[in-house]
Parts: structure tokens; sequence; C-alpha cells
């Protein structure tokens, strides 16, 4: 069997830990570790994740940030740290399928056959979205936010991430990418950045069966919302929007810059231009974005993207 690192992130977790914890150890899959990063948890999460690791020594692997190191550069900086096979991605407060690691893996290996096993590979899968209570509110993240998983070449993931963190698994291809330089500081999330990498020197897939039961509820740091509710939070809040984006070729231009000599350029290109977005005039911007396709999921999110951009 294939070995499979799964990482998970704590902080102040406790009200749904113990359900995840036991929701991944009951997978029909068991050649796993779980390696769980605590982020300085003020609650009993910590409690929770020792009584675990002495129950489950040879599964669970547990530490402490000495300082809080937020979500996006604690999971990269985890996955960078590993050296097994495949790296799989987990959140504190969801439930899984049982499945869920054999169905992706399943996947994953696929694609190494038909692609090479040397080169980058990321899936992810759709998911449940659920309530607090684990009733399901929508059988289809993306279906819910009317986005469009399928969209995953380069320019549509650099405008708009589709990775859903919890349910990514990558090979150690993508990890050697990530190891062969510095941890990025200006990547926005840490499933876009991989992402990025399989985008731009391997590939990604998509499941399009729901993996995990995907809790929302109040501490949420990036949680579902429906169509509706983005519309409006959008119109709502353009300065925001227009932040978002300046966030966005940022983080491009800090990908070029740390990969450059591993992307082909074609591709280079690709995420040059779109890292000097903010940099060109009213007109000359939309013709670039139309000319390469950075757009999001949709013709309404795209009629806001250039009213916005």
């Amino acid at each position: 069997m294939d070995n499979i690192s799964i990482i998970m992130t704590t902080y102040n977790g406790e009200k749904y830990l113990e359900e995840q914890l036991v929701s991944i150890l009951s997978s029909t899959y068991k050649d796993f570790e779980l390696y769980i990063i605590d982020d300085g948890s003020q609650d009993n999460t910590m409690e929770i994740l020792e009584r675990y690791k002495e129950k489950y020594p040879d599964k669970l692997h547990v530490s402490r940030n000495e300082t809080n190191l937020g979500v996006t550069l604690n999971f990269l900086t985890a996955v960078s740290k590993t050296t097994s096979e495949y790296i799989m991605l987990c959140d504190q407060d969801d439930v899984w399928k049982v499945d869920k690691i054999a169905k992706t893996l399943k996947r994953v290996k696929q694609m190494e056959v038909q692609f090479g096993k040397e080169l980058p590979i990321a899936v992810f899968t759709d998911a449940y979205v659920v309530d607090e209570s684990l009733n399901i509110i929508h059988e289809s993240f993306f279906r819910s936010g009317r986005l469009n998983p399928r969209l995953t070449d380069l320019p549509h993931l650099l405008m708009e991430n589709k990775l859903i963190g919890c349910t990514v698994m990558v090979n150690q291809a993508v990890r050697r990418i990530l190891q062969s330089s510095p941890l990025p500081k200006r990547a926005r999330f840490h499933d876009g950045w991989l992402g990025l990498i399989a985008a731009s020197v391997g590939k990604v897939g998509f499941i399009k069966e729901p993996t995990l039961f995907y809790r929302q509820h109040g501490a949420n740091v990036v949680g579902n919302r429906g169509f509706i509710s983005y519309f409006f939070n959008r119109i709502g809040n353009i300065r925001k929007q227009k932040r978002a984006l300046s966030e966005l070729y940022m983080q491009a231009e800090e990908f070029a810059f740390l990969y450059h000599n591993l992307i082909d350029g074609r591709k280079l290109d690709i995420i040059s231009r779109f890292s000097k977005l903010g940099k060109e005039n009213f007109i000359k911007r939309r013709i670039t974005i139309l000319r390469y396709g950075y757009l999001k999921s949709g013709i309404i999110r795209n009629i806001g993207l250039m009213f916005i951009v």
C-alpha cells in the first residue's frame, strides 16, 4: 500500500475536532499517518489531541507552533516537511466519508499512470455543504456557489481558486516543487498555491463525487456561501474586492519569482502578465484579461470582474 500523510492544522477546534478524528480513523484505507499542527489553541484542543495520540500512537503525530503562523503558512510549512508519497489536507471541523482517502488516491494514481509519476499532480473533490449538526444544506459545494470546478487551467486558477483545501491530495512531486524554494510570503491560501503548482508544471484533477461533509459554522476561516450571498457581498464591498485582486497579482508575482526556473516559457508568460495587470491602464487591462482568459466562473462573476478590475 502507498503511505499517505494527512495534514491537519488546528486552532481552538475543541467543538468539532473529535468527530473529525473519528471519521478519519474510520477510513477504509489504513496506510496513513495523521500529522496535526496546532497554531496556539487556547481551548481544550491540545487535551483532545494528546488523548487520541496516546490511543493511536502509530497514527497520530501532534506538534504545536511556538508562534501563530496562520492557516496558509501553517499548512504549507507542514506539507514541505512531509516525506510520504502522497499528502492530503484536512480541516479540524469537517467529517470525512470512509472511502475519501481510497477514492482520491485512486484518481491520483490513475493520473500518474497517464502523465507520469514525476509530474506534480493535485486532485480535489466536491463536498456536501452541511450545518453544525451535519444536516445537508446542499448536495454540492460547487453547485451551491455556481462555481465551475472544471476550469482549472492556469489562467482561471490565477484569478479564481477552485480547490477546496480539505478535499485536496497532492503527490510528492508537488512537495518537491514547494521544497525547491523558500516558502511564499504572499500566498493567499494554501490550497490555491498548491493548485497553481500543479497547473503550472503538472496536472489538476477533479472528482465530482462529494467525499466529505463540509461543515458551516460561525468560526469558519473560509466557508461556503450561496451564490446570492456572494453576489451581494461583492456589490457591497468594492474596495475589498480590489484589494483581493491586488493580493492575487502579488501572489502571482511571487510565484513566478520562486519557480521561474521550473516553469516553461509560455506558462511563465501567463503568470507574469497576470501579475502586472494592476499596472496596466483601464482598456489594456480588460483586453489582457480576455486575451489570456483570466476569468472566473459564470457570466455574472465575469461581468462583476470587468466592473471591478
